[in-house]
């Protein structure tokens, strides 16, 4: 048996939690004072992922960059091939919140959206 020790990030507790794995798969999970907790351990062991916060490069913009995230998770491994994939990207003035910067960022099929607006320059 293989035992993983977790900080939960499922809610501002971050509960010490404890999964106990064999043959890779869940046994038990404990230390968790709420639902939220034994969830986030399951998956965290079994299949993590993560929301991806950036920034990407406006074109003729009052400012010179834009924040943006994923959409929705995705698969941890990704993540470096997603910022890859955002190094190379730039986005034309004006930039409202929830427009999509990139669809189907590094082949996820999750977008990638503004997470603020910037106007057009004068």
């Amino acid at each position: 048996m293989e035992k993983r020790q977790l900080t939960c990030i499922g809610c501002p507790m971050g509960c010490p939690i404890t999964v106990t794995m064999e043959a890779g798969e869940v046994r038990e999970v404990t230390g968790f004072t709420c639902k939220r907790g034994e969830a986030y351990a399951r998956k965290e062991v079994t299949n993590p992922t993560r929301i991806v916060t950036t920034t990407v490069r406006v074109a003729g913009g009052l400012a010179p960059m834009v924040s943006v995230k994923t959409a929705q998770d995705i698969p941890k491994g990704k993540i470096f091939d997603c910022a890859d994939a955002l190094r190379a990207v730039t986005v034309k003035a004006p930039v409202s919140i929830g427009d999509v910067v990139l669809s189907n960022v590094a082949g996820t099929g999750v977008d990638v959206v503004a997470t603020k607006a910037v106007a057009a320059a004068q």
